[in-house]
Parts: structure tokens; sequence; C-alpha cells
């Protein structure tokens, strides 16, 4: 998963998969998730992301970084 923020559209876009997107939805103002070939959510884009979340503090809680960075053991 990855973040990225672009700070001259103030956007915040969150890279959930490296696969393709071929559609995207507005699911609410300003919020679009962009889906791959199977439906799937790829990534959720964030317009006026520094209104809408606390850009200074990203936390993370229980996710299993050891399990992952182990191969998955």
């Amino acid at each position: 998963m990855k973040f990225k923020y672009y700070e001259e559209t103030d956007s915040l876009y969150i890279d959930l998969s490296e696969k393709t997107s071929v559609d995207s939805r507005e699911v609410a103002p300003g919020v679009v998730l962009d889906f791959d070939a199977a439906g799937g959510i790829v990534g959720i884009d964030i317009d006026h992301a520094s209104q809408v979340v606390n850009l200074s503090h990203l936390e993370a809680e229980a996710v299993p970084f050891a399990k992952a960075a182990a191969g998955g053991r």
C-alpha cells in the first residue's frame, strides 16, 4: 500500500494494489474509488485532502509487517 500526497492539487492517493485501474466512481463528494477489471478496489483518491484528513500523522495498527517482511511466514 502506498500513500501519495499531491500538494499542487491538495489530493491524497492511496494505492492499494499494483493492478491497473479500468474504472473509477465517485462514492462521495471528492472521494473517488478506482477499480480493476475484476471490480476490485485498487485505489482511493481524496480531493481537498488537507481539509478531510490529518496529513501530519500516519498510524498503522495491527498490520502484520513482520509477517509480510518474512515472506508471509
